[in-house]
């Protein structure tokens, strides 16, 4: 069932958007050769922690361990954190966050360079943000979902990389995942109609090769069938009379 919220709730997870935005520029300034995994999960829960009544929202969520999903190279989503983990110069890492806070989730994800890396890695994280801001700007008031999905596979498509198409986006706010599904692909006019008070997390997850995939032995981490890199953009986004209102960022 479609969740849509008022106004006021748009504003909280806002609030609670600002907090997470801030715990992600907490964790890119501490992502370097050298550190963990695990080290940048203790970043990311402790900052938000700092906050009065802000917690971790993948804690617990289905069991998963942990407060970040922290993945490396080609790990797509959902990668434990983890001591044995460390940085290397040259890696590209992707931290997907949630925050809850006055009742209200908010999800955001990232992908960020380790020192120097490769051009096509450059590339690949150029290509995905802008998929994530082309989806972004489909999000007004008598769209479809289907316009979301189909402006973030053209630009992907542009750059000659492929749409991870098992994991989609999602409808979130009073639970982390919500109805309905934003797939990563699509077609205009098609899918579930953008409605004011929809909140939706978007995010495009791109690798340099094949779309295919597949989820290692912990039962969670999902990496690139051919081993080639790939990365992932979210935000939160409410969709509004005045056209989308994007809550984790500033």
């Amino acid at each position: 069932m479609v969740q849509l919220k008022s106004p006021r709730e748009i504003d909280i997870m806002y609030a609670g958007g600002q907090i997470l935005y801030a715990t992600h520029e907490a964790v890119r300034a501490a992502v370097k050769p050298g550190v963990s995994t695990m080290d940048l999960d203790r970043v990311a829960e402790d900052f938000i922690r700092s906050h009065a009544g802000a917690t971790p929202s993948f804690k617990g969520l289905y069991n998963f361990p942990a407060s970040i999903c922290a993945s490396i190279n080609e790990e797509i989503v959902h990668g434990i954190p983890n001591t044995k983990r460390v940085l290397r110069d040259g890696d590209i890492i992707s931290v997907d966050i949630g925050v809850f806070f006055g009742g209200m989730h908010t999800d955001s994800a990232r992908t960020w360079p380790v020192g120097t890396v490769d051009a096509d890695s450059a590339r690949l994280l150029q290509v995905t943000a802008d998929s994530l801001e082309a989806g972004i700007a489909q999000c007004v008031v008598g769209n479809h979902v289907g316009d979301i999905g189909a402006a973030v596979e053209a630009v992907v498509v542009k750059g000659r990389m492929t749409v991870v198409r098992e994991l989609v986006g999602h409808g979130v706010g009073f639970q982390m995942h919500e109805e309905p599904q934003v797939p990563n692909h699509g077609k205009p006019k098609r899918g579930a109609k953008l409605v004011p008070g929809l909140t939706l997390a978007i995010e495009p997850m791109v690798n340099l090769g094949t779309a295919s995939t597949r989820t290692l032995a912990d039962k969670w981490t999902v990496v690139t069938g051919d081993g080639k890199r790939s990365a992932h953009f979210e935000h939160t986004v409410a969709i509004t009379v005045d056209g989308p209102r994007v809550v984790t960022r500033p």
